[in-house]
This record gives C-alpha cells, sequence and structure tokens, in this order.
C-alpha cells in the first residue's frame, strides 16, 4: 500500500506543512484611524515575510506593524490619510496619489489593511484615475482595477535584492523555505511508484493518463494541469444554432 500524495499530506494540516507561528512576528497593516501621524520606533526582521516589518507608534496610542518601505529609518514621521503629504512611506487613498506614483501593500476593500503587492523589492505603479476607480500596473504587468477609497503606501518595498546573494548550503535554503511553508526539493511524479502517485510506474517514465484534470477532481486526483472551463459564450452559440 503507497503513501498518500503530498496534496493529501498537505490539505490535511500537519506540522510538516504548517509555516510556524513563532516566525511571523505580527500581521502588517494600517492604523484604524483614518487621519493620524505615527513615528517608526524599530524596523524588525519577520523569518515569515520577505520584507521586514516597522513597528510604528501613532499620536493617538495606538501601534501597528506596517511593511517596511525602501529607505525608512527608525524615528521617521509617517503620515496617514487624505491630507497626508505624497512621500515616500505615508499612507494615502489611491484617490490621492498621482498617476504615475509608485505604491504597495494595496487594499482591494476600503480598510482591509491590505493585500497586494507585500513582497520584497516590488511595488505597483498608478496608471489612470477614474471616478469611483483607480488602475494599477502590478509587478507582473497585468491591469488592476481598484476602489480609489482603498488606501496604499508610497513607495517600494524594502528588502529588494534578497535573491542576489546565493544560499550556498542546502540546509539554508530549506530552513529558509520550512518558514514559509514551502518545499525546497521537489520530486517529479513520474518519477514515483505507481502506488505513491497517479503519474507514476511503467515501464519509462511517463504519465500515461490524460495530464489535465477536472477541478472538481478530489485532492489525490488532482495532479498535473487543471482543466480550462468551458466559455457561457459558446453554450449561447450552439443554442442559436439549435
Amino acid at each position: 500500500m503507497g503513501k498518500r500524495v503530498i496534496p493529501q499530506r498537505r490539505g490535511k494540516g500537519s506540522p510538516t506543512y504548517r509555516s510556524p507561528s513563532h516566525r511571523h512576528l505580527a500581521k502588517p497593516g494600517y492604523p484604524k484611524s483614518q487621519e493620524t501621524e505615527g513615528k517608526v520606533v524599530d524596523l524588525h526582521h519577520a523569518p515569515g515575510r520577505t520584507a521586514p516589518l516597522a513597528e510604528v507608534e501613532f499620536e493617538n496610542g495606538e501601534t501597528s506593524f506596517m511593511i517596511a518601505n525602501h529607505g525608512l529609518w527608525v524615528e521617521e514621521n509617517i503620515e496617514v490619510g487624505p491630507k497626508a503629504k505624497v512621500e515616500k512611506g505615508n499612507v494615502l487613498p489611491l484617490n490621492r496619489i498621482p498617476v504615475g506614483m509608485f505604491v504597495y501593500n494595496i487594499e482591494l476593500e476600503p480598510l482591509d489593511g491590505g493585500k497586494l503587492v507585500k513582497t520584497a523589492g516590488t511595488h505597483a505603479t498608478v496608471v489612470a484615475q477614474e471616478r469611483k476607480k483607480t488602475v494599477l500596473e502590478l509587478p507582473s504587468g497585468k491591469k488592476k482595477t481598484v476602489d480609489n477609497r482603498c488606501r496604499a503606501t508610497i513607495g517600494i518595498v524594502a528588502g529588494g535584492g534578497r535573491t542576489d546573494q546565493p544560499f550556498v548550503k542546502a540546509g539554508k535554503r530549506v530552513n529558509s523555505l520550512r518558514s514559509k511553508a514551502k518545499r525546497a526539493r521537489k520530486v517529479r511524479g513520474v518519477a514515483m511508484d505507481a502506488v505513491d502517485h497517479p503519474h507514476g510506474g511503467g515501464d519509462h517514465q511517463h504519465v500515461g493518463v490524460p495530464s489535465t484534470v477536472s477541478s472538481n477532481a478530489p485532492p489525490g486526483r488532482k495532479v498535473g494541469n487543471i482543466s480550462s472551463k468551458k466559455k457561457k459564450k459558446d453554450k449561447k452559440k450552439k443554442k442559436k444554432e439549435r
């Protein structure tokens, strides 16, 4: 009897595939107050993240952990709100940020704390301003339209160039990816035995079955490429032809 395939073991939620809680310093976000000013108290290394976190104390007594921007230093002032200056490190609604500015930690819904562009060295660009929406160009090059009441930080995420320095030792890479609940090494399914993976077995290494699977397939069967969904337009055309 073979072992369970990796998607099944990962879905179980065992400690092997769970990101350790002690490696996550805090959940970064924005202060609850929409109009305030604070000072950077300290910069923290967050092992479970690619970017450092800035501990900011605001004038209303609230303390928040925010994703640090490139060039941030301790005791630097940070302004939050629509009346804040358009300078790096400050947090403003998207409708107050000029076209062409670099932004990161962008909210998808107003006051959700930031969901987009949080990786070290990345930034999005404000492409256009509409009446109620703002068009952004993400690091992938994709255009994204967001409610212009959502907040974002001006600048670039700190920690850029982290991939330039090699790990040198395999163990360092394993420990680094373990903090993010990722595997450093991956074995191909066709290289396994038939009892260990749906693609395993045979006289030579080949998949042997269709490499596309349904999105409704169970975790043990959902390996390879997920088949594309049929468009509704095609169904309408068939009805017209009939």
